[in-house]
C-alpha cells in the first residue's frame, strides 16, 4: 500500500496506542497490589474462557520499559494506559500503597524519557473487591473514595503527567457486569445498575474537581458509543432504536452535556428508573467542564422492537428494554463478531456533534480489531484484516474531520495483545502479538503500517 493511500490529518493531530491495567500488568499480588473485582471473577469457575485470568497476562509490571520501547519506535505522540486503584488503596480506601505507586512513577518516567506523553485513565474496571464488598458502584460511597483516590494519584503524578481520562466505558460496568453479568462483578440486577451507571457520573465529576484542583492540563471521560441503527423503517423499530440509544449513549451524554437526564428513562426502563439514588445538586457534579470527550469506537448495531428478556417484572434487568440486537449481513465480522461498517464511525461522529453542540474537543481513545492471526513461518504476523480495519477506519475518521468535526487524536486498540476480559487470551487485539508462553513480544504488520502512517503524517507536516 503505497502513502498515496493512506488517510491524512491535520498538523497537530496526535497518534497514540492504548492498554488497561488488569488486561497487562501481570503481577496481581506484587508490592502490597490488593484484590480487584476482576481478581475474584476469573478466579470463579466457568466464567472466563478457557479458566484465563490476569495473574501474569503480558507481565507488563515487570516488563514495562521493553514495551515503552516499542512504543518508541513506533512513533506515538501519547501513551493511554490506566492506573489500578487497588495498586494504589489495596482496599479502595484507607492506607497508601506508596509502592504500588513507585510503579507508575518508573512508567511516567520511561514515557517522558521516551518522548511520549502519558495519558492516565484512573478506572478502567479494576474496581477493589472490598469496594464491591460494600456495595460497590450501586452506592455513593464508591464515588466519594473515587474522589479521594484521584486526589491521591493526581498528587504524586500530577507534577508529570498533564492529561487524565477519569472513567472508561461506564457502560460495560454499569450494564455489562451490574445488568448482563458477563464482566466483574457478575450481577444480574435493575434498579441497582442503574444506580452504578448514576454513581459513575457522579464518581466521573468529583474527580474533575479533584483534577482541576490539582492543576490537569486537560481532562476528560472514555465512552464507548455505539452507532445505533433500527432494523426497519418502521415506528416499532425506530422505537426500539431510540430506548437502545438511551442505554448506550444518551445515559451518559445527556447529563454530561445536556445537563438533564433522558427524556425518554421511563420509556426505556419503566419502574426500574426509579430515581432513588439521585440528589438535588448531582447533575451540577456530573456536568463538569471538560477538555475533550473520549470515545472508543468499534461497531455499529442494530436493533429491533421485541419482548423483554425477562418475562417476570422482579426479575428485569436494566438492559432488558425490549430493542434485541440483529445481525449485520453481508459484511465481514471480526474474532469479536463486530460488524465492520466503517462508514458508520463517520455517521457517529457527525450525528454526535449535531445532536451535543457544545461537546468539547474529541479524542478517539480506542480503536481496533481482534483478529485471528497466527505467527507465519516466516516469522512474521500478517494480520491483513487488522490493516485493512484500521486504514479503513482511519479513513472515515478523516472523512469526519473534513466534514466538521473537531478530533484532536487517535490511540489504538490495543498495543499489545492481552487479557480480553471475558473471552480470556483467545481474542488478540494487539498489534504486538504476546506469546503468552514466552512473553515474548511481536510486532505484526499492523504495527509497522501504523508506525508508517505516523511517519507519513510527520513528514506532510513538518514534524
Amino acid at each position: 500500500m503505497s502513502n498515496d493511500h493512506l488517510p491524512e490529518f491535520p498538523a497537530g493531530f496526535r497518534f497514540g496506542a492504548a492498554t488497561a491495567s488488569y488486561q497487562i500488568e501481570g503481577a496481581v499480588h506484587a508490592d502490597g497490589r490488593g484484590p480487584s473485582i476482576w481478581d475474584t471473577y476469573s478466579h470463579t469457575p466457568g466464567l472466563v474462557l478457557n479458566g484465563d485470568t490476569g495473574d501474569v497476562a503480558c507481565d507488563h509490571y515487570h516488563r514495562y520499559a521493553e514495551d515503552v520501547e516499542l512504543l518508541r519506535r513506533l512513533g506515538v505522540d501519547a501513551y493511554r494506559f490506566s492506573v489500578a486503584w487497588p495498586r494504589v488503596l489495596p482496599t479502595g480506601a484507607g492506607e497508601v500503597n506508596q509502592r504500588g505507586l513507585d510503579f507508575y512513577d518508573r512508567l511516567v518516567d520511561a514515557l517522558l524519557e521516551a518522548g511520549i506523553t502519558p495519558t492516565a485513565t484512573l478506572y478502567h474496571w479494576d474496581l477493589p473487591q472490598a469496594l464491591e464488598d460494600a456495595g460497590g458502584w450501586r452506592v455513593r460511597a464508591t464515588a466519594e473514595h473515587f474522589a479521594a483516590y484521584t486526589r491521591i494519584v493526581a498528587d504524586r503524578l500530577g507534577d508529570r503527567i498533564r492529561h487524565w481520562i477519569t472513567l472508561n466505558e461506564p457502560f460495560c460496568t454499569a450494564f455489562v457486569g451490574y445488568a448482563v453479568g458477563r464482566h466483574a462483578p457478575g450481577a444480574r440486577e435493575g434498579t441497582p445498575a442503574l444506580a452504578a451507571a448514576h454513581h459513575l457520573l457522579v464518581a466521573h465529576g468529583l474527580a474533575v474537581r479533584e483534577l482541576r484542583a490539582a492543576g490537569a492540563h486537560e481532562v476528560g471521560i472514555t465512552l464507548n458509543l455505539d452507532r445505533v441503527l433500527p432494523a426497519s423503517d418502521s415506528e416499532a423499530d425506530r422505537a426500539a432504536a431510540d430506548r437502545a440509544e438511551t442505554l448506550h449513549n444518551r445515559v451518559w451524554l445527556d447529563p454530561l452535556f445536556t445537563g438533564a437526564y433522558p427524556a425518554n428513562e421511563a420509556e426505556t426502563w419503566g419502574e426500574l428508573a426509579d430515581g432513588s439514588y439521585r440528589r438535588d445538586g448531582d447533575l451540577e457534579i456530573i456536568g463538569q467542564p471538560l477538555d475533550f470527550l473520549g470515545i472508543n469506537y468499534y461497531r455499529p448495531i442494530k436493533v429491533a422492537d421485541g419482548p423483554w428478556e425477562e418475562a417476570d417484572p422482579a426479575r428485569r434487568t436494566a438492559v432488558d428494554i425490549r430493542a434485541p440486537e440483529q445481525r449485520f449481513e453481508g459484511v465481514r465480522h471480526t474474532a469479536m463478531d463486530w460488524p465492520v461498517v466503517p462508514g458508520s464511525f463517520t455517521d457517529l461522529l457527525l450525528d454526535l456533534t449535531e445532536r451535543y453542540p457544545d461537546l468539547p474537543p474529541i479524542l478517539i481513545t480506542e480503536n481496533g480489531s481482534a483478529e485471528h492471526d497466527t505467527v507465519s513461518p516466516d516469522g512474521r504476523v500478517h494480520d491483513a484484516d487488522r490493516v485493512a480495519y484500521l486504514n479503513d477506519h482511519l479513513h472515515a475518521l478523516a472523512a469526519a474531520i473534513r466534514a466538521g468535526v473537531d478530533v484532536r487524536g487517535y490511540f489504538v486498540w490495543s498495543l499489545l495483545d492481552n487479557f480480553e476480559w471475558a473471552f480470556g487470551y483467545e481474542r488478540r487485539f494487539g498489534i504486538v502479538r504476546v506469546d503468552y508462553d514466552t512473553l515474548e513480544r511481536l510486532p505484526k504488520d499492523s504495527y509497522f503500517w501504523y508506525q508508517r502512517l505516523i511517519e507519513h503524517h510527520r513528514a506532510r507536516h513538518g514534524g
